[in-house]
């Protein structure tokens, strides 16, 4: 399996080997939909909260005697019977939705998840990203060039979620350059997951030699 290598102003590089093991990976939509779904609850803050009967203002007193009334008896206006009472069953910030899950399914959701972008047509290799200083210039002229590769068109035009960046280690300049691009993402490669990779159309992945070494080790 082989790739075209980029680079930043979208002129080809020549070729790239890839890995059977990170891009040729069958898809597992069972697998994936397990993985990103404990993902997903792990990130849940779980901050909605109703209070009990307990929590509630008030109802000290008894509303009125048990007898001789002809009402039905009450205890309390806390009660979860009475509007302004306690709510019975309802969210409390308390509940944990955190799950574990293995080391090994999490890796191999990843290679699926890249060979299923790589059968798409929606990775892109880079060959170096740099810039001289933080400008958004830059990074606007570098969206522009690899917008004109052949299966990336629409990636200024995609308003959310279009583009993650890959690179092998943290590169300040990069980060802070498409900063104030609210559809694209930087992220060192040793940190992509498969949630990651399905909420953005395009993976632009920088510097190939060293970040598919970190992907190989990730994934075996």
């Amino acid at each position: 399996m082989e790739a075209t290598i980029y680079s930043q102003k979208g002129e080809s590089k020549g070729k790239l080997k890839l890995p059977e093991s990170v891009f040729g990976v069958k898809w597992n939509a069972d697998l994936v939909h397990q993985v990103v779904s404990v993902m997903q609850g792990n990130e849940r803050q779980g901050s909605a909260h109703t209070k009990d009967r307990g929590e509630v203002r008030g109802g000290g007193k008894k509303p009125w005697q048990q007898k001789g009334t002809g009402r039905a008896r009450h205890g309390s206006i806390r009660s979860p019977l009475w509007v302004g009472g306690g709510v019975t069953h309802g969210p409390r910030k308390e509940k944990n939705y955190k799950r574990d899950i293995p080391k090994s399914m999490k890796s191999k959701a990843l290679a699926v998840v890249l060979s299923k972008k790589m059968k798409d047509g929606e990775v892109g290799f880079i060959d170096n990203l740099t810039f001289s200083a933080p400008k958004t210039k830059e990074a606007l002229a570098v969206m522009k060039s690899l917008s004109s590769i052949a299966g990336f068109e629409r990636t200024l035009l995609k308003k959310k979620n279009s583009l993650l960046i890959a690179l092998p280690k943290r590169n300040a300049a990069v980060e802070k350059s498409f900063g104030n691009f609210g559809n694209v993402m930087v992220e060192e490669t040793r940190n992509l997951n498969p949630m990651e990779l399905l909420n953005y159309k395009h993976l632009f992945i920088v510097d190939p030699e060293n970040s598919i070494s970190v992907l190989e080790k990730r994934v075996n």
